[in-house]
Parts: structure tokens; C-alpha cells; sequence
């Protein structure tokens, strides 16, 4: 376990709650250690790691209400992100398991890779306390972290305004076609987004739908109905 501590940067104060979150229920039925598996650490290092996501997900996307933060933080704690950081630190390799699973893949298995990740980030957190867990998921989400901020993809601006603003007023915003140019295989649209007699916003692009959609991020950046 040295070595995943050396991959992990981390040392344990107290090295059982490593073991811990190593353990996958099946050894523990099989050695009658029925209490001493991960699952307890993995439900406490997903409650870490959303914590933690959520409110760096929060200062990095002011403009943004709670419904597509949510699926940018489904994004980043989906299986497949867990699965790809334990194999980044070769989890697999470290966990114990029983002997059915260890013959059946286990080591490779997705759920048992996931668990297992959320499993450490709960004993770091319990060792070290948050910080040592902030470092931690820092360290290995950043990449992913850095990918959304560069292409927040699953954002819908236009559902996302709508959403906002049908929370003060029942009124929708309304898109504007207010200038073109260039020829026709070139050319750029303008459009301007108002609600309630406000001016929200104003974006360009090759279609109708893409100005729409810029106007539309760019009345949440500058949320004029609150001034």
C-alpha cells in the first residue's frame, strides 16, 4: 500500500482506513469481517467529493442556476470519470477482494473501480480531514474540471434563461432577428433577447439558432433584470 500512497501524494496517519477502503464486500463475507468493507467510506466519499465539486463548480459558473450545475457535476462524478481516475492510479491492482470476484474481473469491474475511488476519497477525508480530501480531488478531477470550463457542452442557454426568468415572471424572453450581413453562404445573423420590456441581451452567429443561443449566455452573464 506504500506505493498508492506514493501515486496518491497522501499518507495515512492511521493506515486501517486505507485497508478499509480497500476492501470490497466480498472478501469481508468471506473472512466474517462483515462490518470492515468500503461500502460505509464510499457513501461518505460521495457525499466529499459532491461537496467539494459543487461549490468549485459554483465560483467557476456564477451565470449558471442549479439545474445545469447539477449536470455538470453528474459530469464530473459520473462512473465513467471514477472509473477512468482509479484506473489513472491503478486502483484495481490494490483492491482486496474475495475470491469469486477476484476470479470474475473484479479488479476491472467499473462499479467495484468506482466504489472503490469514492471509498478513498472518504478515508482521506476522515484521516486528513477536508482539506486533504480538497487536494486530492483537485489533483485528479482537474483535468476533467479543465474540460468543462473549456466546453460546457451540455449547457442549454436558451432552456437555462427561460428557466430562470419563469421563476419571477410567468412571461417567456423573446428572441429578435435585428440585423444580417454577408452573402449568403457567409452570413452572420444578430439577434436580441428581451423579457418583460428589458433588453437582455444580444448575440451573433452563422445561423438564427446559434445568435439565439449567444444572446441567450449572454443575458445570463449579464442578468440585466436584476439592475
Amino acid at each position: 500500500m506504500d506505493s498508492l500512497e506514493a501515486t496518491i501524494h497522501y499518507t495515512f496517519s492511521n493506515p486501517l482506513l486505507l485497508e478499509e477502503a480497500l476492501t470490497h464486500p466480498s472478501l469481508a463475507r468471506e473472512t466474517k469481517r462483515t462490518r470492515f468493507d468500503n461500502q460505509r467510506l464510499e457513501h461518505l466519499g460521495d457525499a466529499v467529493i459532491q461537496l467539494i465539486l459543487t461549490d468549485e463548480l459554483f465560483h467557476l459558473f456564477p451565470q449558471f442556476g442549479e439545474g445545469p450545475l447539477t449536470k455538470l457535476r453528474s459530469r464530473l462524478v459520473s462512473r465513467e470519470a471514477l472509473c477512468q481516475l482509479a484506473g489513472k492510479i491503478t486502483l484495481g491492482s490494490f483492491l482486496f477482494l474475495g475470491k469469486g470476484e477476484l476470479s470474475s474481473g473484479g479488479r476491472e469491474r467499473p462499479s467495484n473501480l468506482a466504489d472503490a475511488l469514492e471509498a478513498l476519497v472518504g478515508a482521506i477525508y476522515l484521516d486528513g480531514g477536508l482539506e486533504s480530501a480538497r487536494q486530492f480531488i483537485f489533483a485528479n478531477f482537474r483535468e476533467f474540471i479543465e474540460k468543462i470550463v473549456a466546453q460546457p457542452e451540455e449547457m442549454n442557454p436558451k432552456g437555462e434563461l427561460q428557466e430562470f426568468l419563469q421563476a419571477i415572471a410567468p412571461s417567456s424572453p423573446s428572441y429578435r432577428l435585428i440585423g444580417q450581413e454577408g452573402p449568403d453562404h457567409l452570413k452572420s445573423f444578430l439577434v436580441e433577447v428581451t423579457w418583460e420590456g428589458i433588453i437582455l441581451g444580444q448575440g451573433s452567429g452563422r445561423s438564427k439558432q446559434e445568435a439565439e443561443i449567444n444572446a441567450a449566455a449572454e443575458a445570463l452573464r449579464e442578468r440585466r433584470w436584476e439592475k
